[in-house]
């Protein structure tokens, strides 16, 4: 699955836009819940730099075995993009020990599921299964880490799988290159200005050794996290471990980590692109921090009070009051280095993209004037509450969030203690993010326009 799908995006906050508050009683409630929250875990290092977190959960017969790779878009070679992506691809083609095509057998044939999702930083690998399944699950990723087959035959099979994929998802989904072109025009130096799925002749030009090399740079236990949580017992899943990953060998010679930093934007970007779109489209592009910085914290919940929910100010003011557009939101691009947020208005037939982007810096601006009002902070809080809740709900998101805490933060402990730092942004810091980050003259602004018609 592509994780930096635009129109996945859209959809994601459709959902959200559709998705009617709690009540404020029940939103209460939930916020004593989080407080309380206590997510105990064991971690530690094997002697070949593999990261183990495991989490003990008794109230359902599964458990969720995960791996999570320090590996993403951002970490490919020029003239090389999509390797990440692809890899996401191929590593369900088998290994030594596993034929081709029999991995998810394995895994629907004791009653479980899978998948996998590829991001600029990292790719995310994970099992769902029966408790009893737990050793199925760590052989199958231990025979991803150490035995996958990297060879012709695979790496066609998914070329052709990928390139359709991006045919489907990126070049003929209206407004599927959203992200990739915006972004491209927002980064000129850092490998975030690459799509993560890759350009057709990347993909083309691509040959085997090519493959091997980055499945040897990458897929080594000292770049891995594995993430366990659900219905086990710790020391049995310990020694469970030892016998499907202790003999995998380290990784040999260094990845890197430090990417030239992007240069400030000194002066607004305008750029036209022309699609197989109906409606036009407005959109906003702003540098934004790194998450998990102060800042960061700032710009999420702005993003938040833009278009998060049914009374969120785009919605409210652009969609509903003003019937500018069919749909508007605000997303910040959660990156390991200084990220993007992207703004996006789908005008409604007949309006001027002009007379949208008055209402949307309209919108901005009074942000950036004045201090939200108490209420709306109030249900800022309540819905950072509830979006832990959501996400910590099941074993699955437990194994994931331990993971990304891990890899991004260095310290899965925050998955308990995270929600103080949104506790500790103020209305005063929502404004100055405001004024500081979605600045005019720092950013890109792109009219999606319909194809001209032919003459």
């Amino acid at each position: 699955m592509l994780f930096a799908n635009f129109a996945a995006l859209f959809n994601i906050q459709n959902l959200v836009m559709k998705k009617l508050l709690l009540s404020a009683t029940a939103m209460l409630l939930l916020s004593s819940v989080v407080l309380a929250q206590n997510i105990q875990f064991v971690e530690y290092k094997m002697d070949n730099g593999l990261k183990v977190l495991l989490h003990e959960d008794h109230s359902t017969p599964i458990v969720a075995v995960s791996v999570m790779y320090h590996v993403g878009s951002k970490n490919e070679k020029p003239k090389r993009s999509g390797f990440a992506h692809f890899f996401e691809h191929l590593l369900f083609e088998g290994s030594e020990n596993i034929a081709r095509g029999e991995f998810d057998d394995y895994i629907n044939n004791a009653g479980g599921y899978n998948n996998a999702n590829t991001w600029y930083d990292r790719t995310y690998y994970y099992e769902v299964l029966p408790s009893n399944q737990l050793a199925l699950g760590l052989w199958l990723e231990s025979e991803r880490m150490l035995h996958a087959k990297v060879e012709e035959i695979g790496i066609e099979t998914q070329r052709q799988v990928v390139k359709e994929e991006r045919r489907q998802r990126i070049d003929n989904q209206p407004y599927g290159k959203l992200l990739e072109e915006t972004l491209k025009r927002l980064y000129k130096v850092h490998p975030y200005k690459s799509s993560v799925i890759g350009s057709m002749e990347d993909l083309d030009a691509a040959q085997e050794e090519d493959y091997v090399s980055f499945y040897k740079d990458f897929y080594r236990p000292d770049n891995a996290i594995l993430s366990i949580a659900g219905d086990i017992d710790i020391a049995q899943t310990k020694e469970l471990i030892d016998v499907y990953f202790k003999d995998i060998p380290k990784g040999k010679g260094s990845i890197q980590r430090k990417f030239p930093q992007e240069p400030s934007i000194t002066h607004e970007v305008r750029d036209t692109v022309y699609d197989n779109v109906q409606l036009p489209a407005l959109i906003y592009a702003y540098h934004i921090p790194a998450q998990g910085t102060k800042d960061f914290y700032a710009v999420k919940m702005l993003g938040m009070l833009l278009s998060q929910g049914e009374s969120s100010r785009m919605q409210k003011i652009i969609v509903d009051e003003q019937q500018k557009a069919a749909f508007a939101g605000s997303f910040p691009l959660e990156l390991e280095d200084p990220g993007a947020n992207i703004c996006f208005g789908i005008a409604n037939l007949g309006v001027d993209l002009g007379d949208l982007e008055k209402s949307m810096d309209a919108v901005i601006s009074d942000v950036q004037q004045n201090l939200i009002s108490a209420e709306e902070f109030q249900k800022l809080q309540n819905q950072v509450e509830n979006d832990f809740i959501s996400a910590n709900n099941r074993v699955a998101g437990i194994a994931e969030s331990l993971a990304n805490y891990e890899m991004y933060y260095g310290d899965a402990g925050l998955i308990n203690t995270e929600l103080q730092r949104y506790q500790k942004v103020t209305r005063e810091d929502i404004k100055a993010a405001a004024i500081k980050y979605f600045n005019k003259n720092s950013r890109v602004v792109l009219y999606w326009l319909p194809q001209p018609k032919k003459s």
